[in-house]
């Protein structure tokens, strides 16, 4: 069982970029719960960015709100975060996090590789 995830890359303040979480396991995974995404500047702490929860509601730190949209995919196991308006203060590593029904009564909180995002001035 893994998350895996893709996006990211460099691009101009005012840019867009679209970032994909999708959890895979042969098989392994029953269902997908609450679907986060993190990030972490340089010499700064992990910050949740946005969440969603298995019905489909969104929730947003303060700072991306009305810039990042995040949407996930039931059918595919896949969260998405599209991200407009980038500014360089977005400039992070993002990871995402997704907790996993894999049996019964058998949950747990799994994280992806994280994936670099670069906003330049």
């Amino acid at each position: 069982v893994q998350l895996q995830v893709s996006g990211g890359g460099l691009v101009q303040a005012g840019g867009s970029l679209r970032l994909s979480c999708a959890a895979s396991g042969s098989g392994s995974i029953l269902s997908v719960r609450t679907m986060r995404w993190y990030r972490q500047a340089p010499g700064k702490q992990r910050e949740l960015v946005a969440t969603i929860l298995d019905r489909g509601i969104p929730y947003y730190t303060t700072s991306v709100e009305g810039r990042f949209t995040v949407s996930r995919d039931n059918t595919k196991n896949t969260m998405y975060l599209q991200m407009n308006n980038l500014k360089p203060e977005d400039t992070a590593v993002y990871y995402c996090n997704a907790d996993l029904v894999l049996a019964f009564n058998d949950e747990r909180s799994y994280w992806g590789q994280g994936t670099q995002v670069t906003v330049s001035s």
